[in-house]
């Protein structure tokens, strides 16, 4: 596959906008792939790197799909032309991030598109979502639940608070798919979908008597949740539906005290899946070492991961496919950063 030398890029600018500009195709490592990026998904990560965590002159973008265009010589498990899907850190690398024409990443931190399973947008839409909730559920550090296609000796109340953002939906499959059970919560619009992808028991978050209706159904049990809002609302109503005796609740932003306060026997932890990427970063004025641990569990997983779509055990977040390419993404962006998506992931096409 002949790969030019410069390419189309979403770039990060001083005034917390984005523009697309001409760059050079990144130069891949011994270890790296180069994909031919086809489709891309777009993250609330995204716009947060574009409005709030402004890097100039970085790569926007974390999800992508596409085709192997270059294999570095110690990798052995793709070969040129492979249908592929992966996640990478964007709004933070001048030489890494998937909103442009080709993205460069390690290459056991990529997985293979079974063929005849999913479109190049179904695969975009298993990047930072799916890869957040393999790390809460099953890394160690985290949840470290049972990993499927192994399942739980024990069929335990799990609670997934936001059944209708990107992670809910991945989280609710990867639980059920181990063998626990769900309780999870969502605007009632959305019930339906978080039943068909496993969830035992749905709840409206809004509604004042949530909690009580949580501890009913589950035989208040819950010792293990994972909020995939947390924000301070949700921090507390995942914390309230917490049965007696120690608990475990993961979370993606930073833990709420107020939240805390209201259990201390309730350890409230925090996962950041850019953590998985094998490489050290500094984030909100903190450092990120290599954190090899996390690095060799999703590899790992990923090695699953074809085989659990190819079943259908595994399915994506349903499409909501933006029309315009990577000249449009500030417009997905916007709509993002304004609350508008719901139990779906905006995808572009951009090949």
């Amino acid at each position: 596959m002949a790969v030019p030398t410069k390419m189309q890029a979403l770039i990060t600018k001083e005034t917390k906008s984005v523009k697309v500009e001409e760059i050079l195709v990144p130069e891949i490592d011994d270890n790296d792939v180069l994909i031919k990026n086809d489709a891309i998904a777009l993250n609330p990560t995204d716009w947060k790197h574009v409005y709030t965590v402004t890097i100039p002159g970085t790569i926007v973008g974390c999800d992508f799909s596409g085709t192997i265009a270059k294999v570095g010589k110690n990798v052995t498990s793709f070969t040129i032309g492979d249908r592929v899907a992966g996640f990478t850190q964007g709004g933070h690398w001048n030489d890494v991030g998937a909103f442009a024409e080709y993205t460069r990443v390690p290459g056991d931190l990529v997985w293979k598109i079974p063929p005849g399973s999913l479109t190049q947008e179904e695969a975009a839409t298993f990047g930072c979502s799916y890869w957040t909730a393999v790390q809460a559920l099953f890394a160690p550090g985290r949840l470290e639940l049972t990993e499927p296609p192994a399942k739980a000796a024990v069929s335990k109340w799990i609670l997934i608070y936001g059944a209708s953002t990107s992670v809910g939906l991945f989280a609710i499959q990867l639980a059920h798919l181990a063998g626990y059970k769900v309780v999870t919560t969502a605007s009632p619009k959305n019930h339906q979908l978080a039943k068909s992808l496993g969830a035992d028991a749905v709840f409206d978050y809004r509604d004042p008597d949530v909690v009580n209706k949580i501890k009913e159904v589950t035989g208040d049990s819950i010792h293990i949740g994972f909020d995939t809002v947390s924000l301070e609302s949700s921090q507390k109503i995942s914390i309230q539906t917490f049965a007696p005796g120690p608990g475990k609740l993961l979370v993606i932003l930073p833990p709420s005290k107020a939240a805390q306060e209201i259990r201390s026997d309730v350890l409230v932890q925090v996962t950041l899946i850019y953590t998985s990427l094998g490489r050290a970063f500094d984030y909100k004025g903190s450092h990120y070492p290599v954190q090899a641990d996390d690095h060799s569990h999703m590899a790992e997983f990923l090695k699953k991961t074809p085989e659990l779509v190819k079943s259908g055990a595994i399915k994506p977040n349903p499409v909501k496919l933006w029309p315009g390419g990577l000249e449009a993404v500030e417009e997905g962006l916007e709509y993002l950063k304004e609350g508008k998506n719901s139990g779906e992931k905006v995808v572009f096409r951009i090949a």
